[in-house]
């Protein structure tokens, strides 16, 4: 061999096992049997055309065990139970619970224990994890009830038992089984002998016309991919039309789907909002870790009481954390799950609500997706190329009166209902003789009787095929009228058949299947017909068919396109039909890849084009989800939508998996969504829904990240300035408790169109960006209010310090919760944009209370008193100036950053 030859060769071979990095040694072995006659498959699975005897049944079962996928199942109720409250809030929550349980209750004298921050947190900590179990559980137990079980069984040869009816699970390697029209496929099989086999592949590839198959070896299978192989069959998979003897190859997880099982077992890889959340969840942990052993210290070092300084530290803990973030988290998503509901969609996964709104790139399979998936007769042209009734009322009479077994095509012409009656086809065209379709001619003809005594051979087949046949073709004249049945007729010469073949070809780059219309007329003799009839036969015209876009999906994609989400077509159909719809749709047609070529491509080149890619045709599951994860690897967010056995890897790999209520199992298994319609406005009004949420969230963790971070820059000044506590322990929790319950309608706010119009994502950065700008700002009106306490209400000594916290307490507590309204909204609140009613509600019903509570029988639990009147100007000149000063920080920091929210 050339060496050059063999460096090729290997190089090809280094870059393919790069992109793939196990070739599928399952896979393999199906290649080489795809290229033995029958001796070398016999000699390789160790049987014959008798079938297994019983001594090798026994011994595969203890080597193969039962013809069964293994399934993920939804994990038990305690599992995700307990898995609901994995989460890195949750674990400190449940830190600074522990820790005041020993100093609240233990370490203290008889009677004086106090519970109250242990209970705080407890309800915390269980209902925000309980809400989340319980809209996960439910989810996932609608999920279940969608799966259908049914029992299969398969035609077998056995040496003892001969020829029975088996249940597929105990089929084994080696096993002969016979197949025929409407048997699903029950493992991975090498065809031996067939007649007319058509196999369905729809599960496979989605398309939705039948592949040919027979049992003659395949010299080059290495140069198609593994679903093109004509002499395999697939397990899933179903026979269309025809009859086969086959020898199954490999069964259960072994199988070509099985190899999917596999690649969707295990642990799902973190998506966008487990990444963000984290980042989010640490950054927020980090800034506690700083400030509040700062707070202990300084508190311990300027007081001398260091376990008043360590229970106060304890309480900063808790006021810095932002406790209510996996309830306030669960409780957005809870609610956009309700609202996508009522639109006909179950969420399995919370985390999918956020990733939907956060996605940029919508990668989607065609069939049934953009189009109806549905054969139409899109066509019906005479040898000129224009429209013409009469080609489709032959068609009609064609496949009225076959006997044989009606094809998709037959079915789409038969649709034409309108012509039944006007053709009084029953009447006016009895049925004497038929010559069935084979595979070998690709035609089909019936022979109908007029009512003139007439014969008249209507045949329809390929083109190629029926051009041979025909030697005349109707002249419509010039003007191009339907023609009747005395339209002169002209000789197919060479001039015409290039037409016709022209004409074809333009309709095959349209993505349509076309077939030719022919027909001749025979004056009154014997039934006796047969193929040689089958010529000399007047071209009419084409009949050309198409699985049509539907008519949702081009608004619905430019939805998609204004809400900056990018939609990829990634199917196992050909290109010239995904051409067609992705330009009826209005998907721009940039660059096309087919999988044989994706699979000589290295990560590193395809990185480099994939962003310019549109259309990525023929692929295999594997490629499928290996686009997924390299477009993840260049920072976007990627949907991925499909039904098919093909897309559960993708499914599965992708930050947001959508699939539909009757995709087969495995896909429903492994997405995060399911469609109860098949349309992309409904993933439309997922995206809003998404993105509202998030919007949501992104609000309650940057008000309460600057609020608190503003705080305890007021607690570490005040601690250091004053003898004596700015406010007790138990005045911030309360506090704290209030703050949160106004903030728990915030799901149910809107958000400026504005932030809906592009894909939102997490940014730890913007956080803390956020609360070293905007968290100061609370700080200097918490001084403000100290000044004021300390000088003009002279609450200055330890004798005093209850007036100055009651202080604090309210102007702390009115001015957090005003910020919610300055936060929510990038315009002017109470002018250009108001929040929902049930915000408004709960966050003047908080203000109502917080002034309240100094002036009711809790003060003094709380240990406050009440407040001079004189005191309430100030507050409102505090809290006015705090959200005018906030209003221009504001536009400021939209101008430099270009961000709010």
């Amino acid at each position: 061999m050339n060496k050059n030859n063999l460096k090729e060769r290997l190089k090809a071979k280094a870059v393919f096992l790069k992109s793939n990095p196990i070739e599928d040694k399952n896979i393999s072995h199906l290649k080489q049997i795809a290229g033995y006659d029958n001796r070398g498959i016999f000699n390789d699975l160790k049987s014959s055309m008798e079938g297994l005897g019983e001594d090798d049944i026994d011994e595969r079962q203890l080597q193969y065990g039962i013809n069964e996928i293994s399934h993920e199942k939804a994990p038990s109720w305690f599992k995700q139970l307990v898995e609901a409250f994995l989460n890195p809030f949750i674990g400190v929550l449940v830190v600074i619970a522990i820790i005041s349980f020993i100093t609240d209750v233990i370490l203290v004298a008889p009677g004086q224990a106090d519970y109250t921050t242990v209970i705080i947190v407890v309800i915390m900590v269980v209902l925000s994890s309980l809400l989340r179990f319980w809209q996960e559980f439910s989810s996932n137990r609608a999920a279940e009830q969608l799966k259908s079980l049914v029992k299969t069984t398969a035609t077998v040869l056995r040496k003892e038992g001969g020829k029975e009816e088996i249940d597929i699970k105990r089929l084994l390697p080696g096993d002969i089984i016979f197949l025929s029209a409407g048997d699903m496929i029950p493992a991975d099989c090498r065809i031996l002998q067939s007649k007319d086999l058509f196999v369905s592949q729809a599960v496979l590839t989605g398309e939705s016309l039948p592949i040919e198959k027979q049992g003659n070896a395949l010299a080059e299978a290495y140069k198609k991919s593994v679903i093109e192989w004509d002499n395999i069959c697939f397990m899933g998979t179903n026979v269309v039309s025809g009859t086969a003897v086959g020898i199954i190859v490999h069964t259960g997880s072994n199988t070509y789907v099985g190899s999917i099982g596999k690649a969707i077992s295990g642990k799902r890889a973190e998506t966008s909002f487990d990444k963000g959340i984290n980042k989010v969840s640490w950054l927020l942990i980090k800034y506690m870790l700083v400030m509040v052993p700062l707070v202990f210290l300084i508190n311990g070092l300027t007081k001398g009481n260091w376990l008043d300084a360590f229970l106060f530290g304890i309480s900063i803990a808790v006021g810095l954390t932002p406790e209510m973030l996996p309830m306030i988290v669960t409780a957005n998503l809870a609610k956009g799950a309700v609202n996508m509901s009522k639109r006909k969609v179950i969420v399995r996964r919370l985390n999918a609500i956020q990733n939907i709104g956060a996605m940029d790139i919508l990668c989607t399979d065609k069939t049934g997706t953009l189009t109806m998936d549905k054969i139409v007769l899109e066509r019906h042209l005479n040898v000129f190329g224009d429209s013409d009734d009469e080609v489709l009322k032959w068609a009609y009479l064609n496949s009225y009166h076959q006997t044989g077994l009606k094809n998709l095509l037959d079915a789409a012409v038969l649709e034409h209902t309108e012509l039944h009656d006007y053709l009084k086809v029953e009447e006016y065209f009895q049925k004497i003789d038929e010559i069935p379709f084979d595979f070998q001619r690709r035609r089909m003809s019936v022979i109908l009787e007029r009512h003139n005594g007439k014969h008249l051979l209507i045949c329809k087949g390929a083109v190629e095929e029926m051009l041979d046949l025909c030697t005349q073709v109707f002249d419509p004249g010039e003007d191009r009228q339907l023609h009747i049945e005395n339209d002169r007729v002209i000789p197919l010469d060479q001039k015409a058949r290039a037409m016709v073949l022209k004409t074809s070809k333009t309709l095959n780059e349209e993505g349509l299947r076309v077939l030719l219309v022919a027909i001749k007329e025979y004056d009154e003799r014997p039934l006796n017909y047969s193929v040689d009839d089958e010529k000399d036969m007047i071209l009419t015209g084409f009949i050309g068919f198409l699985d049509p876009a539907k008519p949702s999906a081009r608004p619905a994609i430019e939805g998609l396109q204004k809400l900056g989400v990018q939609v990829k077509v990634l199917t196992g159909d050909n290109e010239i039909v995904t051409k067609k719809i992705c330009k009826d749709v209005g998907i721009p047609v940039n660059n096309i890849v087919l999988g044989t070529e994706l699979e000589k491509m290295s990560d590193e080149d395809l990185l480099k084009e994939i962003d310019n890619i549109s259309i990525l045709a023929k692929l295999s599951p594997l490629q499928k989800s290996r686009v997924v994860q390299l477009l993840q690897s260049k920072g976007h967010t990627v949907g991925f939508m499909g039904d098919g056995i093909n897309d559960a890897v993708a499914l599965r790999n992708a930050d947001v998996g959508i699939s539909v209520d009757t995709a087969v199992d495995i896909a429903k298994e492994s997405a995060d969504i399911i469609l109860l319609e098949k349309d992309l406005m409904v993933i439309r009004k997922g995206v809003i829904y998404g993105r509202r949420t998030f919007g949501n969230i992104i609000k309650y963790i940057k008000m309460t990240a600057s609020s608190n971070f503003g705080n305890m820059f007021s607690m570490i000044g005040a601690s250091a300035i004053f003898p004596f506590l700015p406010m007790l322990p138990i005045q911030i929790l309360v506090q704290n408790l209030l703050y949160d319950m106004s903030q728990i309608s915030i799901p149910w706010d809107k958000m400026d169109e504005e932030f809906i119009q592009k894909p939102q994502k997490w940014s730890a950065g913007g956080i803390s960006k956020f609360m070293a700008y905007m968290g100061p700002i609370s700080s200097i009106f918490d001084y403000a209010t100290f000044a004021i306490m300390f000088f003009v209400f002279k609450a200055n000594s330890p004798a005093h310090q209850s007036l100055f916290q009651t202080g604090w307490f309210v102007e702390g507590l009115l001015s957090q919760t005003l910020i919610v309204h300055m936060i929510r909204t990038r315009k002017i609140p109470f002018i250009q944009s108001w929040a929902s009613t049930p915000l408004l509600a709960s966050t003047s019903l908080i203000m109502a209370i917080g002034i309240f509570i100094p002036f009711s029988p809790l003060a003094t639990a709380f240990k406050m008193q009440p407040l001079p009147l004189s005191y309430f100007p100030w507050l409102i000149g505090v809290l006015l100036s705090y959200c005018l000063i906030m209003q221009m920080l504001k536009t400021w920091f939209i101008k430099k950053f270009d961000q709010w929210l």
